[in-house]
């Protein structure tokens, strides 16, 4: 597999430009390797008697996200069969070669990275622009310039891993540090990745999945101990030097007005040095020329307070566990999370959600109980369908549904009631502030008896109490028709269709044919799906179906598990692209054998399920209308 082109979201992570200074000005630090012949020297250099330690590498699953998404379709909501396949050839390859994988991804956002995240996600929303515009002008993909990750690709990446037998963690904190930590902890032969604070962290080798090439085992290792020589450094400078540089806990700009004396500094002392790479140098020699001492930090301590306040936190950020930092510190214990819902909940369902998302067997549920903070990325979604809610506001009702069921919804003797504070991306949020949204109360069994029961009245209330979040409660009898993955259609789309109202009856046979015909489709039969043209419009209720899935998964965590995980998973129930062909297929007026492909079978199950969506609405007062859409044809994809 060739190493995909990388985003400014995913190159940025880390170090303000020190990617690009190590990779343009100082080439020397970026070494080619071998992955088999690592593990060959680190099995033989840490051999204890006759056994040997397998060699072990650690994954930083948000980084390499994009090189795993390797499917040339992408608009459409995600291909996940196809997707599967890449990772089962990731995981295969290092499998052969004798390496064994731990996989880490993101549990949370720290408060000291918010407004990076923000940031980043805001850009991210321009991009999201720039695609629809593509797609209304040229009735195409565009290219892999304006390339956006399918909605919920790291939320089920984590399952998707587990369900090939693969170690996966989620974090309780910054993932960076977790990662750092685990490596050093267990003599790891290197972290793979894509995030310039693994060269600062004093761990195992960085290595880059950017520049991971699978047909041969081979990647770039950036070394720390070349970088320290070529800048004239001790490693236990570099968390300086990646702060005066500016991270994502020390804003860029916070530490301008010292870079540029810096530079000025240097400048003076190099007349003839050429620009390129000039201001990591200055802030190297900076360091070198004012040697930092145990009672404080000339040309450090110089700085406002504010500033330097700013600045030892972010030292103290890539401290491991037993490092010391140059100079001393007020406060140098380890960060540990805080619990801001404990005087709510009883320690047995904290200790019991912390090990489930540390497992990354569950979703939300911990970043609930824990400090009442949920977020969500960007979607792809169109700022100007004015039609077309966005997918935060569309579940939102069901997430109220799921704070309830893990939260007190009346105050305490105190007159204090818990609150969730959520940070979900859509155009038009300017994202200033978190949304403050209050559990809604829902008749639902004890919390503890959801998760801990074992009495055979346990798994009938979990199941009502999951069908009670999406106000499906009529459906407790197709529980046993049904299997888990067909439920969760059937429930997903008669949500969507109560919660938007231009829903129309094509965009329902859209959604039940695909979910009918991808059981039955191998990935490579997939993959011979065509489309004749882009629509924007399927294009956002695509990745709003695979956003709801998400959902389920939180409801079904929550609920304690009523269905297996991966009865819920895109791959048995979404294909972007084979959902967009069905969605031009509806709108132009085909018949229904048509969309089920002459399957009479399919055609009676799609006919069940249409009756039992259409049921519930109409039930509800509210009648799903034919309203086909004329499509413009544009260039074909392939």
């Amino acid at each position: 597999m060739l190493p995909r082109y990388l985003n400014a979201e995913v190159t940025g992570m880390g170090v303000k430009g020190l990617q690009y200074f190590m990779e343009k000005c100082c080439p020397e630090t970026c070494v080619m390797v071998d992955f088999r012949e690592m593990a060959r020297q680190h099995v033989n250099s840490h051999q204890q008697g006759s056994s040997t330690t397998l060699p072990t590498l650690v994954v930083d699953g948000m980084a390499c996200l994009r090189h795993w998404y390797s499917c040339q379709a992408w608009v459409y909501g995600g291909q996940w069969k196809e997707y599967m396949h890449c990772l089962k050839e990731f995981v295969g390859a290092f499998t052969t070669a004798g390496i064994r994988l731990v996989f880490f991804f993101d549990g949370v956002v720290e408060e000291e990275k918010r407004a990076e995240w923000v940031n980043r996600r805001l850009k991210v929303n321009e991009e999201v622009a720039k695609v629809f515009r593509y797609l209304k002008f040229h009735g195409q993909q565009p290219g892999q310039e304006l390339f956006c990750l399918p909605s919920g690709l790291a939320t089920f990446s984590r399952f998707a891993l587990k369900s090939l037998g693969q170690e996966t963690w989620c974090s309780v904190r910054e993932a960076d540090y977790e990662i750092a930590s685990f490596a050093l902890r267990h003599n790891c032969m290197g972290i793979l990745g894509q995030d310039t604070d693994f060269i600062i962290y004093g761990s195992v080798p960085y290595l880059s999945v950017a520049q991971l090439r699978l047909d041969t085992m081979t990647t770039v290792l950036f070394s720390t101990d070349k970088l320290c020589h070529a800048l004239q450094l001790q490693k236990s400078e570099l968390p300086l030097l990646a702060c005066l540089l500016g991270n994502d806990v020390v804003p860029e700009q916070r530490m301008q007005r010292l870079r540029s004396d810096a530079l000025a500094a240097y400048r003076r002392k190099h007349p003839q040095s050429p620009p390129q790479g000039e201001k990591i140098y200055a802030v190297a020699d900076f360091i070198s020329s004012n040697k930092l001492s145990r009672e404080g930090a000339h040309g450090v301590s110089c700085l406002p307070l504010t500033d330097r306040e700013v600045l030892e936190k972010g030292v103290l950020y890539y401290l491991l566990p037993g490092q010391q930092p140059l100079w001393d510190i007020s406060d140098t214990s380890p960060r540990s999370p805080v619990c801001l819902m404990k005087s709510y909940l009883s320690p047995d369902i904290l200790q019991a959600a912390k090990e489930k998302h540390m497992r990354a067997e569950c979703f939300m549920v911990y970043n609930v109980l824990y400090d009442g903070v949920v977020e969500c990325s960007n979607t792809l979604e169109d700022g100007d369908d004015a039609e077309l809610i966005p997918q935060a506001i569309v579940y939102q009702p069901c997430r109220e549904r799921i704070y309830g069921i893990l939260l007190p919804t009346n105050p305490d003797s105190g007159g204090r009631a818990p609150t969730v504070r959520e940070w979900f991306v859509f155009p038009g949020n300017p994202l200033k502030d978190p949304k403050v949204v209050s559990p809604l109360p829902l008749n639902h069994s004890d919390l503890k008896r959801l998760w801990f029961g074992k009495d055979s009245e346990t798994k009938g209330l979990r199941i009502s109490t999951f069908l009670a979040v999406f106000e499906l409660d009529e459906f407790s009898v197709e529980h046993d028709r049904l299997d888990g993955s067909l439920m969760a259609v059937l429930c997903l789309v008669t949500y969507i269709a109560m919660q938007v109202g231009h829903l129309s009856l094509e965009d329902i046979d859209a959604y039940l044919s695909q979910a009918i015909c991808v059981r039955y489709k191998s990935y490579t039969e997939l993959l011979h799906t065509r489309v004749s043209h882009v629509e924007p419009r399927a294009v956002q209720l695509g990745s709003l179906f695979v956003r709801g899935l998400t959902h389920l998964v939180a409801a079904n965590s929550a609920c304690g598990c009523p269905f297996p995980m991966e009865q819920l998973m895109p791959w048995n129930t979404f294909d972007g692209l084979l959902f967009h062909s069905k969605y031009l297929l509806a709108h132009s007026g085909r018949p229904q054998e048509e969309l089920l492909e002459g399957n009479a079978s399919w055609v009676s199950l799609f006919r069940f399920l249409r009756e039992l969506v259409l049921g519930i609405c109409s039930s509800r007062g509210q009648t799903i209308q034919s309203r086909p859409r004329i499509t413009h044809p544009g260039c074909d994809l392939y």
